[in-house]
């Protein structure tokens, strides 16, 4: 009986039966990874208030904006309402395509958006004189002022 017991016991681990599942919301479906490279393409263009396109620049939600839209999704525009754009995420679980927001004085109400890059990094279109480009969260300036990160890509 012992023997039996052991060899279903070691079946149901070798077979997969999904007993133990692992979870797999961590896991950025392929169209996140298109919307940030889509972002990523626009590096090195300059920062314009109010900006949504690769011809004239882009503000921080501008950015965010255009790169969804580029691959046929809607966000809103404005950062105050990227805020609070699909549903609430904890940092520790954000991935790529995740809005990731900011509390800053730099921009209108307060609030900076970028998107979430993979690791600990995020491309934004960051203030006047400069330029779209990747920063990591975990320098002080970001990390002390990340607020939220939403997900809108389930």
């Amino acid at each position: 009986m012992r023997n039996y017991f052991f060899a279903l016991i070691l079946a149901l681990l070798l077979s997969g039966c999904g007993f133990i599942r692992s979870s797999d919301s961590n896991i950025a479906p392929p169209i996140a990874h298109k919307v940030v490279n889509t972002a990523y393409s626009q590096i090195g263009k300059k920062y314009l208030s109010g900006g949504t396109s690769p011809a004239t620049g882009f503000d921080c939600s501008g950015l965010v904006w255009w790169a969804y839209k580029r691959n046929g999704l809607q966000v809103p525009r404005k950062a105050v309402e990227q805020a609070y754009a699909g549903a609430a995420i904890s940092p520790h679980n954000a991935r790529p395509g995740d809005i990731v927001v900011f509390r800053t004085s730099h921009s209108p109400n307060g609030l900076h958006t970028g998107l979430h890059a993979g690791g600990s990094m995020f491309i934004h279109s960051p203030r006047k004189g400069s330029a779209v480009r990747t920063e990591s969260m975990e320098i002080p300036y970001w990390g002390n002022k990340l607020v939220m990160v939403r997900r809108v890509l389930q």
